[in-house]
């Protein structure tokens, strides 16, 4: 008779205890709750003006122009016109024509088209040229 006494003492506590199981995921799926919680996109936040069909004034400064073309391509304006710059000689650029206007603004004027990271290369020549402010007008394409 003790024999089957301890097979039925046995059987009771064959049982899997998932306490510590439920413990784990709980605490995995409060990690994964609050790492997620954190994670914000980037994003850039553009000085655009607002819309204004006014002409400058005749004694206005004249500001330096960098157009952002639909391929990526940047062109200054000065006084002769147009030209190509390469991205790398932005800034060379823009410090040769702010000698010559030292309150000048940099004004980039952006195709809606044109990939993000060739404005944000010119708008840090631009800052790194040490303009006096740098904005962003949108391309009317």
């Amino acid at each position: 008779m003790s024999r089957r006494k301890k097979n039925r003492a046995g059987d009771d506590t064959n049982e899997i205890d998932l306490t510590p199981m439920l413990d784990v995921v709980f605490i995995m799926l409060i990690f994964f709750i609050v790492t997620a919680s954190f994670v914000k996109e980037s994003g850039i936040n553009p000085n655009v003006p607002e819309p204004n069909n006014n002409p400058p004034p005749d004694d206005a400064e004249p500001n330096i122009l960098v157009r952002i073309s639909a391929d990526d391509q940047i062109w200054l304006l000065e006084k002769e016109g147009e030209r190509r710059v390469d991205a790398r000689a932005v800034r060379s650029n823009i410090e040769r024509l702010r000698a010559e206007l030292p309150k000048a603004a940099v004004i980039i004027q952006a195709s809606g088209a044109a990939n993000t990271g060739v404005y944000v290369t010119v708008a840090d020549a631009a800052r790194a040229a040490n303009a006096p402010s740098v904005v962003l007008v949108p391309m009317k394409d």
